[in-house]
């Protein structure tokens, strides 16, 4: 009788430490691909700073052209604080942070594609060596914005699989941090990345 409840002891105490070593696996592989997403957001965040960087510069080169359209540049520079003021905690990256997030992107990006092609009309100011420079500079970072966003789809989608299993997902509800992470998304009607366009 006692040997056996021994082996029972025993059965339940191996039965708990298994449980939690398994739990701790879990639980690190939750927090080093959380760790990944939130790097990678880290990313986003740096190469849409080098785009709010250039637009003052590309504002105030425009603005040298005395008749050039100053409706534009002024709704430049409100989309351009909008989306500078609008910050999201890395550690709540939920859909609905990301759409607020890609919304304002998208109205910056749409004001700035308009200025572009108004500029068109202004070949004086096309050829200045000072506006093709930014121009090429607001070519690579929006290409670098794109690169970075799909890299951090992809860390969203290795957590978010992750994270939904079962019985993982037991573990992954009980922790704030582990909530769904939201992706980038392509908008409807297109269904491809917002860019500027430039008109060479």
């Amino acid at each position: 009788m006692k040997k056996s409840f021994l082996i029972i002891i025993s059965f339940l105490f191996m039965s708990i430490f298994i449980m939690g070593m398994w739990s701790i696996h879990i639980y690190n592989n939750l927090v080093k691909l959380n760790e990944n997403v939130k790097t990678q957001w880290s990313q986003v965040e740096n190469v849409c700073q080098r785009r709010y960087d250039l637009i003052p510069n590309l504002v105030n080169t425009v603005k040298g052209s005395a008749d050039f359209e100053k409706d534009t540049l002024n709704q430049i520079v409100r989309e351009r604080s909008k989306a500078y003021s609008f910050q999201v905690d890395p550690n709540n990256l939920n859909q609905n942070q990301i759409n607020k997030f890609q919304n304002l992107q998208e109205n910056l990006n749409r004001y700035m594609g308009k200025l572009l092609l108004i500029v068109e009309k202004y070949p004086n100011l096309k050829s200045t060596e000072n506006f093709h420079d930014l121009q090429n500079q607001i070519e690579g970072t929006e290409n670098r914005i794109n690169i970075e966003r799909n890299r951090f789809n992809q860390q969203v989608n290795n957590f978010n699989i992750y994270r939904n299993q079962f019985p993982i997902n037991m573990i992954g509800h009980f922790f704030l941090e582990f909530k769904n992470k939201g992706y980038f998304t392509s908008k409807i009607e297109s269904k491809e990345p917002y860019s500027v366009y430039f008109y060479h």
